[in-house]
């Protein structure tokens, strides 16, 4: 995964509040998957590629555990 693929997908989970930091939300499974099916259909327009939910649900849970240096990088661009 690219840089600017990266980029891209921390960008709209932190929009659309991926962790449900902001509050309690009503079928939060049902949420997060919406949201992962939005961050697909997004890379699959603008970079062609084709991911599955669990590898970018994997991917953000290593930005968040085991990647911090680059998901800090990743949040000096946005």
């Amino acid at each position: 995964m690219s840089f600017v693929e990266m980029v891209e997908m921390v960008d709209i989970l932190k929009r659309a509040d991926y962790d449900g930091k902001h509050g309690p939300y009503s079928n939060p499974n049902v949420r997060n998957a919406k949201i992962m099916a939005k961050v697909m259909k997004n890379l699959q327009k603008t970079f062609g590629v084709r991911r599955s939910k669990d590898q970018l649900r994997k991917r953000w849970s290593d930005f968040k555990l085991r990647e911090q240096d680059q998901y800090r990088r990743i949040q000096r661009v946005l």
